[in-house]
């Protein structure tokens, strides 16, 4: 009885320390696993923040030029032609803001394809905007998959009930 009485609480002390070790290394992993995932959290929340000011950026230019070059009378002229110009430099400028900021090739393809699409209405090769509204279309549809990786984007009548 000697030697348990002395062994016992040795090896219940002992017993003691490795669950507690056990338990440290365990609440440790969850609260790095936790932070890995706010971490990421937060950096997708800044990619779409950033991301959402560059489409909004190129939209907007995009939709100036478009007003512009299918506005512009059929015989042209200087001061058009300038405007048109710096419009289209503005949209190939706003296009490489998206092509950095882009987090997928899809919505950099997208991007470059619409633009192109613009380019060639300034030139006078586009004459109607419904020609324009399929790359715009697969543009919004890939700017809003790089920002919400794996979400279905709702589709239907906006005004059907839910």
């Amino acid at each position: 009885m000697g030697s348990w009485g002395t062994l016992g609480p040795a090896l219940l002390s002992l017993a003691g320390v490795a669950l507690g070790a056990g338990g440290t290394i365990v609440g440790q992993y969850l609260v790095s696993r936790a932070s890995n995932r706010q971490l990421e959290v937060q950096e997708s929340a800044a990619h779409r923040a950033e991301l959402k000011g560059v489409v909004l950026k190129f939209l907007g230019v995009a939709s100036r030029l478009e007003k512009a070059a299918l506005a512009r009378p059929d015989g042209g002229g200087t001061v058009d032609d300038a405007a048109l110009d710096r419009l289209v430099d503005d949209l190939w400028l706003a296009q490489a803001e998206v092509d950095l900021a882009a987090g997928s090739e899809p919505l950099r393809g997208a991007a470059f394809r619409y633009a192109s699409r613009l380019t060639g209405a300034a030139r006078g090769e586009v004459t109607d905007s419904a020609a324009l509204r399929g790359p715009q279309a697969r543009f919004m549809d890939a700017a809003y998959d790089d920002m919400w990786p794996g979400r279905r984007r709702a589709t239907g009548d906006p005004a059907a009930p839910l």
